[in-house]
């Protein structure tokens, strides 16, 4: 029988996604970080709470409006916490605004990259702005005076707006007081200025300022009173019935365009609007002074993102690097078989190239031996190579099946179109199974070599991306182990046909064994423990909420085994406490790039176990997902996950935060011992950085 922890053990989910997105926020603040990339990380944050506005907090609103009394393992119901969430958001929004204010926006302004506001435009820049506006902004706008024959009109998820209060009558006599100005998405939220106008190198100015200056254009013989942005966020979460839904594609199809038009979660606008509009706004989307947000700025930052690409100043970024490649695929031209077919090879990104995936693929797909390829798609991007290699395969002939993911969140339109893509070539596109994301990232190769097939296989913890592949860190491992390869195609039969899945030689599989596999390896360490052997679990991740599991650390930490875990994001549990989980230490990694591989060390009475996967120890990943976990078995390669992996965090001085006993966390100090950060060390030792770059370009200090 399992034991049960109370409910004070658990930490909240939300409460945890919070705390990740402080220490984010934490990367702006941080003086000793390049001054273009602090403003990235407020624009990260700023994306982060979008999702969890339009997600998370949605979900939140749901149950109540349910009116159920759903309480988690942490033994808050839905009420409770959404007004924790409501509390902490609203102080790290206003932190948030304060580091762009005070601190940010002057550092830059020093740089010569300044944002020009309104009150400071001499008569040049004000003619450059009006010349603007009259030529890009005015012909797309469309101004919506409220009246009975126009209501308020259907606000887009996260679109800027702008509530206008008027006097007067207009052209046909109405006395109407208010109106609605939507401003295209087309329309970039920061515009430049060339050098001569704005007097410094780098000029830009908001579009809401250029809006603002001239609202009144739009309302001729009308008195403009006043004029404020506002953004609301919608519940963008997609309801598909699992067992109403005849054709997924169809269905997703006819859902997406309402993803913009759900229900409001939380409304933006900025600091000095009035009362009455504000009120008048929330009256609209049917929402509380709780979810209201007043900004001192822009109402949407991720705008911002795209600001660094817009300024030449390399001393403001962090070193460019070029990622390594491993020396048996230096050669031009490897073959990638041939290379496969002597080692295993590991790739860890983004400080080794990923490029020897799509080599793969492409020399795959013109290879005259290889017969049939096989791929998941999770999330893979707008425009890939991997994909073009794809239907480039099929069109030569090979049997190409691809398990699309439909439902990979905010991606699917994306997918949908790749899968037509695909069909029209003559691939095979399937769905996965519905109820069930398909989350693991597979690859397999089917080649004709002296007369019999051989199976090649790519495995790895992030998604085929080549751009997340330069800005997430993950691992992907190339082999031809024949059990492995079997393993793997056995999955691919479950995702294409039909009856019941095999027994695997070495994958831990999602939603039939994984879970199982996971308890079995904690608690075959307690028993090593318990028998007074040395005993000893590290595990990395994304997130770790699962109950049983967290509960099957706890009997192990009172067992003596030795618990190291390395969670990025939100993490339940709760480690240090006496008599439960003292031998549990909980830490963090927040850097230049985004910690994503999961990795997961078991000692097992030094058999030194290490499995690698796409999947976190949640509740979705063990029993409502497909997921693989598979392990390193060459000697060597298993050594690199540890030492890289596993080993670089643990010792990181620099970038990881200890979580303590109560779910906060503190920056692990570097004063008194030497420096360690673990992504440049990782990045000196398998990319190609600059010896002139010198200091980490995302370690503090």
């Amino acid at each position: 029988m399992v034991k049960k922890f109370p409910a004070q053990q658990f930490l909240n989910r939300e409460i945890g996604l919070l705390e990740f997105n402080r220490r984010v926020l934490a990367q702006a603040e941080d003086v000793r970080i390049p001054l273009l990339e602090r403003l990235k990380y407020l624009c990260i944050v700023s994306s982060n709470l979008d999702e969890f506005f339009e997600i998370r907090v949605a979900g939140l609103k749901e149950q109540i409006g349910l009116a159920g009394v759903a309480v988690g393992a942490d033994g808050m119901d839905a009420q409770q916490v959404l007004k924790l969430v409501c509390k902490q958001a609203h102080q790290i929004v206003e932190r948030q605004y304060q580091i762009l204010n005070d601190d940010i926006l002057p550092a830059l302004d020093k740089q010569n990259v300044r944002f020009l506001r309104r009150i400071s435009w001499n008569d040049t820049q004000r003619a450059w702005v009006r010349n603007f506006f009259f030529n890009e902004v005015m012909p797309v706008l469309t101004p919506i005076g409220l009246d009975p024959a126009h209501p308020f009109p259907r606000v887009l998820n996260k679109s800027l707006n702008f509530a206008v209060e008027l006097q007067g009558k207009d052209a046909f006599g109405r006395n109407s007081t208010r109106a609605i100005v939507q401003a295209p998405r087309v329309l970039p939220r920061a515009i430049p200025l060339p050098p001569e106008i704005s007097g410094c190198e780098h000029g830009f100015v908001f579009l809401s300022s250029i809006l603002h200056a001239h609202v009144g254009e739009l309302f001729g013989g009308m008195e403009v009173l006043s004029c404020h942005q506002f953004r609301v966020t919608r519940n963008s979460n997609l309801f598909v019935d699992d067992e109403e839904v005849k054709n997924l594609r169809t269905k997703l199809q006819g859902e997406l365009p309402q993803r913009h038009f759900g229900n409001a979660v939380r409304l933006e606008i900025t600091d000095n609007c009035s009362v009455q509009t504000a009120e008048f706004l929330l009256h609209q989307f049917e929402l509380t002074a709780d979810d209201l947000y007043r900004v001192s700025g822009p109402v949407n930052l991720v705008r911002l993102m795209g600001i660094p690409d817009l300024v030449a100043r390399d001393d403001l970024k962090f070193p460019p690097f070029v990622p390594g490649v491993p020396g048996v695929l230096q050669k031009k031209g490897a073959d990638m078989f041939k290379v496969i077919r002597k080692n295993d090879v590991l790739l860890h990104h983004p400080f080794q190239s990923f490029k020897p995936v799509i080599d793969f693929i492409q020399q795959a797909a013109i290879d005259p031996g290889v017969v049939a390829i096989k791929q998941t798609v999770y999330r893979t991007g707008v425009d890939s190579a991997l994909m073009e290699a794809l239907i480039a395969a099929a069109r030569m002939g090979k049997e190409v099946t691809v398990v699309v993911e439909l439902l990979a969140r905010f991606d699917e339109e994306a997918n949908i179109n790749w899968a037509s893509r695909l069909e029209e070539v003559g691939a095979h596109v399937v769905y996965g199974v519905v109820g069930h994301k398909t989350h693991a990232k597979m690859l397999m190769v089917v080649r004709r070599e002296d007369g019999k097939l051989r199976r090649y296989v790519h495995l790895g913890t992030g998604n085929y991306h080549p751009r997340t592949a330069r800005l997430y860190t993950d691992f992907g491992l190339f082999t031809c182990n024949e059990e492995i390869c079997a393993d793997v195609n056995e999955v691919f039969v479950q995702l294409t046909g039909l009856g019941k899945a095999g027994k695997l030689h070495h994958l831990w599989q999602s939603p039939f064994s994984f879970h199982s596999q996971v308890l079995n390896a904690i608690r075959n360490e307690t028993k090593l423990a318990s028998d007074g052997k040395p005993a000893h679990i590290i595990a990395k991740m994304n997130s770790l909420l699962e109950p049983e599991t967290i509960t099957a650390l706890y009997e192990a930490s009172q067992a003596g085994v030795k618990i190291e875990l390395i969670v990025r994001g939100v993490c339940a549990l709760r480690p240090g406490v006496k008599g439960l989980s003292e031998n549990i230490s909980v830490r963090s990694v927040i850097g230049r790039f985004l910690e994503h591989t999961r990795i997961f060390y078991f000692r097992n009475n030094l058999a030194n176990d290490v499995y690698l996967s796409s999947a976190d120890w949640m509740d979705r990943n063990f029993f409502r997902r497909i997921e693989v976990c598979f392990p390193v078995l060459d000697k060597k390669l298993k050594k690199r996950v540890i030492d890289e992996g596993l080993k670089a965090y643990l010792h990181d001085n620099h970038q990881a935060w200890i979580m303590d006993s109560a779910g906060h966390y503190h920056l692990n100090s570097a004063r008194r011992s030497t420096p360690k950060c673990a992504q440049l060390l990782l990045l000196q030792d398998l990319s190609n950085l600059p010896k002139a770059a010198g200091v980490s370009p995302a370690e503090p200090g």
